[in-house]
Order: structure tokens, then sequence, then C-alpha cells
């Protein structure tokens, strides 16, 4: 899909906040609310934008304490590791789980209500199954992020796609 700087700013605007109106959008993009209606429409029908959502205060919510739990799951087989990530993905400390590649199969981010809650995730959780073979533990201090994601440029050229 083509990323003109209509589509950027768009995007941009429904980042920064996704409740504003239809009128709003086309006000600040410099265009008719027709068009940014058909623009948003087509950049969902694309799977640009994937849905729209709140974004929670962590403190706010009793989970002030988050942890980077890189884990290792052995055998590392295909049906192991994808049991894994969803048990792994439904479990209500879990904020993001990434599968990755190097010493460690997943890391899991959590974000709990204190540090005895880390440890009780660790050894009652993580350690009491039987496919984890190492779990390596990094307490967050500070959760920087990103909340506005630009597309990369279009000449740029691509190395990987996503196939989903």
């Amino acid at each position: 899909m083509e990323f003109d700087a209509l589509n950027r700013a768009i995007l941009r605007e429904l980042q920064n906040d996704a409740r504003q109106t239809n009128r709003e959008l086309a006000a600040k993009t410099g265009v008719s609310p027709s068009t940014t209606l058909e623009r948003v429409k087509l950049l969902r029908e694309r799977g640009v934008i994937v849905g729209f959502h709140a974004v929670l205060q962590l403190d706010a919510v009793g989970r002030p304490v988050q942890a980077l739990i890189s884990v290792r799951i052995r055998p590392p087989a295909r049906p192991v590791i994808e049991g894994f990530r969803e048990w792994a993905a439904r479990l209500p400390e879990v904020v993001g789980l990434f599968v990755t590649s190097g010493a460690y199969d997943f890391l899991i981010h959590v974000a709990v209500p204190d540090v005895d809650s880390v440890y009780a995730f660790v050894i009652d959780r993580l350690t009491e199954r039987r496919e984890v073979a190492d779990v390596h533990t990094t307490m967050v201090y500070e959760h920087v992020q990103s909340r506005c994601i630009q597309p990369t440029n279009p000449d740029r050229p691509r190395f990987w796609r996503n196939p989903r």
C-alpha cells in the first residue's frame, strides 16, 4: 500500500487520538471529511489499521512493577513453542510476548503489583512448565514506548514481510 503524505498524516493523527471525530481528523489533515472517511476505511481494509484501543496507565490499575522475562524452551519443536506461546499469552500478568531468536525463545513482558508477584510468576507459573529449560528475569525501571509509528520510506527495499 502506498503511504502518501495524507495517509501518513491520518495514521499519525489517529495514533495520537483515535477517539477524535472524522470531522476533526479531516480538519487536522486538511481534507474533506469524506476523503478522510474513505482513506481510513481503506487503511482498515488493507490491514494497516487493525484496531483502536485504550492505553491504560499500569500504576493506576494496580500493576506498577514490570519485568522482562527471557525463557528458553526444550525441546525447541514447533508444537512445543506454539503451545507455550498460546499458554503464556493468556496469562493475566502478561502485557507483551515476543518469540525471539538467540539464547532464549521468548521474551515476556509482565506487569504485576509488586516484586513478590514477579517471583511468584517465575516460580509458580513458568518453572512449573516441563518445557521451560531456563528463565532470566530483568526488572524494568522505566518503560518508554513510542505512541506514533510512521510507515517506512516506500523507496526503501523490504527484506521481510509478515505473512499474516
